[in-house]
């Protein structure tokens, strides 16, 4: 392993010990129905050159697009692990020291818009870097939207009607938004709701429903904030708790049901409408540190970043099952 990703391991592994309890949400319960089979790792990653999968969106010939966090980089991964690097983000000249919290510089969600363009989040502690980034074929990465240095921009969603685009900030509590087009980001949400209470606040982000829905890692919660018209952001609605360690989420076709990754606890769980959770996956089926959980079709994505762990990071796959 390098000596810069074995670095980077060490300071998230102290700082999320320090802050957020590994433990299992007090409202879930054991695996349930058995809604996930043909469980298996599709791709392994190589922490040494700090491939570690922070996010994931998914394309219609069964590749995903993957950021790696410390690497910096965004890759597609066929079907069957092959891994193509797609782009690398420059790296800050101070190396990244000043990102918030974390002290590294890491690319963080990724989205892919209709007609192809890739958009991806950067989080750097500079005033040039950090921000949402847009990777087009044939093209260099290219800032499109600058966002606060002194913030950490985490979860990305796509409203694909309104071409919206959301980023949650997980240092500042902010979601931002900005159209495909890029521009000036605009503060859409600062609710309490999604400020951290000491590592990382607002995370996940999914449009869903005219609301967006965004986790709260640190407080381990699941919030609903509806998109009024004009693109105003309604109240907060806490729709599940009790999952500390909640990163990104995917719904399941199933109304509001929901499949989350819990970091830290090394689980994947199913969250119901009514707020009750259940444990589908977890380290048994060779989950490290999860950090996205996506969906197509029946087939089920789930990376895993091995940020405490430093073990195997990797792509797993599954079916749902009973999905129509």
């Amino acid at each position: 392993m390098s000596q810069r990703s074995s670095k980077i391991i060490k300071t998230v592994a102290m700082v999320a010990a320090a802050t957020m309890a590994a433990v299992l949400p007090a409202n879930a319960t054991a695996t349930a129905g058995e809604p996930l089979t043909h469980v298996r790792i599709d791709a392994h990653f190589d922490l040494s050159a700090g491939q570690m999968p922070e996010n994931i969106a998914l394309s219609r010939d069964g590749s995903a697009l993957v950021t790696f966090a410390a690497s910096r980089q965004v890759a597609e991964v066929a079907p069957g692990g092959a891994t193509r690097i797609l782009a690398t983000l420059p790296p800050p000249a101070d190396g990244g020291v000043r990102t918030p919290v974390l002290g590294f510089p890491l690319a963080t969600g990724v989205v892919r818009a209709p007609g192809g363009a890739v958009y991806v989040l950067y989080a750097t502690g500079t005033a040039d870097l950090t921000g949402l980034w847009r990777l087009a074929p044939g093209k260099s990465p290219q800032r499109v939207a600058a966002l606060p240095a002194e913030g950490l921009p985490n979860g990305l969603a796509l409203d694909r009607r309104s071409r919206q685009l959301y980023i949650t900030d997980s240092v500042l509590g902010t979601v931002w938004t900005v159209p495909t087009s890029g521009g000036t980001p605009t503060a859409w949400s600062t609710a309490p709701e999604l400020a951290s209470t000491g590592f990382l606040g607002a995370n996940g982000a999914k449009v869903h429903g005219g609301a967006l829905w965004v986790t709260n890692l640190d407080k381990g919660t699941l919030l609903r904030i509806p998109i009024r018209s004009g693109n105003r952001a309604g109240v907060p609605q806490v729709k599940a708790s009790g999952m500390v360690g909640i990163d990104d989420f995917t719904f399941t076709g199933r109304g509001d049901e929901a499949l989350a990754a819990l970091n830290a606890p090394n689980k994947v769980v199913r969250i119901q409408p009514d707020g009750t959770t259940s444990t589908v996956l977890d380290s048994e089926d060779g989950l490290q540190n999860p950090t996205s959980v996506a969906l197509r079709g029946k087939d089920v994505y789930v990376l895993s970043a091995a940020y405490t762990t430093a073990t195997d990071p990797n792509l797993l796959r599954a079916r749902l099952s009973g999905h129509r």
